[in-house]
């Protein structure tokens, strides 16, 4: 058996990649954002019964970092996009 691999199948994985690339990083972003300024996470924790977890994941610490991975997750996948076109 011989698998042959076609260029239309390779550019249509690249902008497979590439949608999901820019769909995680605003995904994300909109969810850090939300997460980082309104007191959306600690509802959440609270209505899973995981109140104990607040202290760790609702802090600037980790909501930051957070945010700008996201961010730049987002950047990368636009100028990727930018670059193939």
């Amino acid at each position: 058996m011989e698998f042959r691999v076609h260029d239309e199948d390779v550019d249509t994985a690249a902008d497979a990649m590439k949608d999901w690339l820019l769909s995680l990083g605003i995904g994300g972003t909109g969810l850090a954002v939300v997460c980082c300024f309104t007191p959306f996470l600690p509802w959440f924790f609270g209505g899973l019964g995981l109140t104990s977890a607040i202290g760790i994941f609702y802090s600037d610490a980790v909501l930051l970092p957070t945010l700008a991975f996201f961010l730049l997750l987002t950047g990368y996948a636009i100028w990727r996009r930018r670059q193939i076109k």
